[in-house]
């Protein structure tokens, strides 16, 4: 039987398979700081308020989520609102299968249309198999922080990535939230977050 894949827009339903997906990081390994992991009704709660300014999508193969990519504030003043930090996790029997590149394509292209300019990921080292997918993505180093925080009884140096999103003008409008997007009908958010789709057929 043929595999049916898509991006679409989580819901708080996703919750328990997103955290399925996050947990494993956070148990055993130091690729996030977060070192006990968070329940399914802390993960739906996060979804419900990030959808709120950001996009926050899932891939799903075969009704089953595989992968999940959101965007996130990087910081909290105003002059900030042009920026976002990206987090993507993908289930471990997805990956290397596109599902990544499929989910941060679908992310830019909504972030875009938002009026988002840059995007910042922050990888934990040593991490070769996630710096190696965001160079291939189009993002460049751009700072080193190291020993910066204590995990997994060590000192983690992290490495922060940019890449652009859209052209920096001058005065620009200041970017619309994810959920006054989706209410816009003069907007294909269903198409958008499909832009990631024929990376999933490849």
């Amino acid at each position: 039987m043929e595999s049916r894949s898509r991006i679409r827009v989580a819901t708080p339903d996703d919750a328990a398979a997103v955290r399925d997906i996050y947990a494993p990081f956070c148990e055993s390994t130091a690729v996030t700081f977060e070192e006990t992991p968070p329940t399914a009704a802390e993960v739906a709660e996060r979804i419900e308020s990030t959808l709120e300014e950001y996009p926050w999508l899932v891939c799903e193969i075969d009704g089953e989520v595989a992968g999940y990519a959101y965007a996130h504030r990087l910081r909290e003043r105003r002059a900030y609102d042009w920026v976002v930090e990206l987090s993507i996790y993908v289930a471990e029997d997805a990956r290397q299968s596109g599902v990544g590149r499929a989910l941060y394509e679908s992310l830019f292209a909504v972030l875009e249309r938002q009026g988002i300019r840059d995007a910042y990921a922050v990888t934990t080292l040593p991490n070769p198999e996630t710096v190696g997918f965001h160079e291939k993505m189009g993002f460049e180093r751009v700072g080193d922080f190291p020993a910066v925080g204590y995990t997994e009884d060590e000192w983690r140096d992290v490495a922060w990535w940019r890449r652009s999103i859209g052209e920096k003008g001058d005065a620009p409008d200041r970017p619309r939230s994810f959920a006054a997007l989706q209410d816009d009908h003069d907007v294909d958010v269903e198409s958008l977050v499909a832009a990631g789709d024929e990376r999933l057929e490849q």
